[in-house]
């Protein structure tokens, strides 16, 4: 469950949220968020890209990413009266070179 501004809503990845029954649909909702490197990260980056080890700079800002990209999904879901997204799904695109979409979607409903 993920709080919004004092409202409780269900977020699933699955088709349907287990002991709940789905009594409206909504429709598709959807957050995303366009995100660019810093050419200071960039230059860490390649200096490790040759010595091999994790990217700590670009897995934070891809964290950062989903968590806005998630919470403009769920700000919509409210918004249209739901108190469940279901089927919840990610995805990521390359908008330019050093820039990213990050993007976040599944159907909003009300479950009882």
């Amino acid at each position: 469950m993920s709080e919004d501004q004092g409202t409780s809503i269900i977020m699933v990845s699955t088709e349907e949220v287990p002991g709940r029954r789905i009594v409206k649909t909504m429709g598709v909702v959807s957050g995303s968020t366009v995100r660019a490197k810093h050419v200071g990260k960039d230059i860490f980056a390649g200096l490790k890209n040759i010595v091999g080890g994790e990217l700590k700079a670009y897995t934070e800002l891809l964290g950062e990413s989903r968590d806005e990209a998630i919470q403009r999904m769920l700000e919509e879901a409210i918004g249209r009266g739901a108190n469940a997204v279901v089927n919840v799904r990610m995805a990521t695109s390359a908008i330019t070179p050093g820039a990213s979409e990050i993007l976040a979607y599944g159907t909003a409903v009300v479950v009882e």
